[in-house]
């Protein structure tokens, strides 16, 4: 670990343009029809809002896509095939369409640059979560959240109305591999600060130093044991009461607003 003396000064809360650059509707851009295109798409780890799968469809193709969509946390409604025909628009969609996520993802490194905080997540699958982190990150001052291409929920509207707004204002990027990240990141200069039920920091007792890289872990998991090796400091928050510890997007914001406390007190 690197070690540093009292922390750098930060940025105050920003006040940023709606990000038009890397956001679009879903309603804006044609659906993926038939099997094919959208287990390709699922297997690529495209983000998707939503799959429909006609009632009455069965076979092995589409219990995979069925699979494939559960394991990377996307909603599949079963439908009456009607509705898939009014969808398809005349197009053959063998039982199954895909619908786009409802924003896109910027890219890694037009948000790391003169960023002063970015919260990277290391595997919050659950969308409520991820709406409720990226709202906080935004209100705390953070440049931008990051998550995984894997073990992440995608940018759903369940995420976007659990924003309540922020994704209009606070980029996502999405990254293939997290350690790797955060060695890129370290060669920037941020200090990474990991939180975790496990850590050996009192989140209120320690220096932060800027440009700062909060990493939160996945619900009930935690940080990964890779991830943790490359974090400066792994930071926990003292618990009272006999539940262990708190919902991730909940200790995300505990920390994110001690963070933003410190940079009050640098004035």
């Amino acid at each position: 670990m690197r070690s540093h003396g009292k922390a750098q000064g930060g940025t105050s809360a920003q006040t940023r343009k709606p990000a038009v650059a890397h956001t679009q509707t879903s309603a804006s851009r044609p659906p993926l029809v038939g099997v094919h295109p959208v287990r390709e798409a699922l297997r690529a780890g495209r983000p998707l809002d939503k799959v429909l799968v006609a009632k009455s469809a069965g076979g092995p193709r589409i219990q995979e896509i069925v699979e494939l969509c559960r394991e990377s946390a996307i909603p599949v409604r079963f439908e009456p095939r009607e509705t898939l025909d009014h969808a398809a628009k005349g197009a053959a969609h063998q039982n199954v369409i895909a619908f786009g996520a409802a924003h896109e993802y910027a890219e890694f490194e037009a948000v790391v640059k003169d960023a002063k905080l970015l919260v990277v997540l290391d595997g919050v699958e659950d969308p409520h979560n991820l709406g409720a982190i990226i709202r906080t990150a935004h209100a705390a001052g953070a440049s931008a959240v990051i998550v995984p291409e894997r073990r992440s929920a995608p940018l759903t509207e369940v995420v976007e109305r659990a924003a309540s707004g922020a994704l209009a204002y606070l980029p996502v990027a999405r990254i293939t591999n997290v350690t790797q990240s955060l060695d890129r990141l370290k060669e920037r200069g941020f200090w990474i600060y990991g939180l975790d039920e496990r850590g050996t920091e009192l989140y209120d007792h320690i220096e932060y130093a800027s440009p700062t890289v909060l990493v939160v872990g996945g619900e009930g998991k935690g940080l990964h044991q890779g991830v943790q090796k490359h974090c400066d400091f792994l930071l926990r928050i003292p618990m009272a009461g006999a539940v262990s510890s708190l919902n991730v997007s909940v200790a995300a914001a505990v920390v994110l607003f001690e963070w933003r406390s410190r940079l009050a007190e640098q004035g």
